[in-house]
């Protein structure tokens, strides 16, 4: 059965706004990430036709050739894991860095931030579970390190990433959401730092994400079906 980007879109967004209604939020306080990464610019252009034009990508490279044949109005947001050496053109292709996970990485996007006269809006990416897997910020170290994060003056860090361990229901989820909004909480009352942004959520529990307090959610494979084998 032939892909329907559009219908797919549709159907993501009516849940969105449903979940918004469902968590007493008001329409629009969530803001739709569709994960593009694996998927050709073709695919991508039949979404932005449907209206959507904030895409998120993991590999600098990948999205830095797609941009490149895609309308220049189109957002782009890095959701992967960002590697020092790739610093430089991440910051000059994508409106937001969501993965920062690490005080290095503060340091390396303010030195280069610098060089290139350039304020990059960053999340800081919480590993709340703690998996050995999975990269970011183990809570207590956010904590201990955000005082030095707060003053770097080349980042505009406007909230908090995480990404929960696979479960098998998405309802399993929620209490890693939760913990996230929590901690970003903690950080606005005792540094008194405005942190307005949290993504959480993906195709399998962005529901719950919102019922949490989610404002973006990473949605990929219910727009474009499974990715491709990489």
């Amino acid at each position: 059965m032939e892909l329907n980007i559009a219908e797919n879109l549709q159907s993501v967004r009516m849940i969105i706004a449903e979940s918004e209604r469902k968590s007493g939020r008001p329409a629009g306080s969530v803001e739709l990430v569709a994960v593009s990464k694996t998927h050709p610019p073709e695919i991508i252009r039949q979404a932005v036709e449907a209206g959507q034009w904030l895409f998120g990508e993991n590999r600098v490279q990948e999205a830095k050739a797609k941009i490149s044949e895609l309308p220049a109005r189109v957002r782009w947001h890095l959701i992967g894991h960002l590697q020092s050496n790739k610093t430089r053109p991440a910051l000059s292709i994508f409106e937001m860095i969501q993965g920062v996970d690490s005080i290095e990485m503060v340091d390396e996007i303010q030195r280069i931030g610098g060089d290139l006269g350039l304020f990059p809006r960053v999340l800081l990416q919480v590993n709340v579970a703690g998996e050995s897997s999975k990269f970011g910020f183990a809570p207590q170290r956010l904590l201990w390190d955000f005082e030095r994060i707060s003053r770097a003056e080349r980042l505009q860090v406007e909230g908090l990433m995480t990404i929960p361990p696979l479960a098998s229901s998405p309802e399993n989820s929620r209490r890693y959401f939760a913990q996230l909004r929590e901690l970003r909480d903690r950080l606005e009352k005792e540094f008194r730092f405005s942190l307005p942004q949290l993504s959480m959520g993906m195709s399998s529990d962005y529901r719950i994400a919102i019922e949490e307090g989610a404002t973006l959610v990473r949605v990929g494979t219910a727009i474009f079906g499974e990715r491709s084998a990489r």
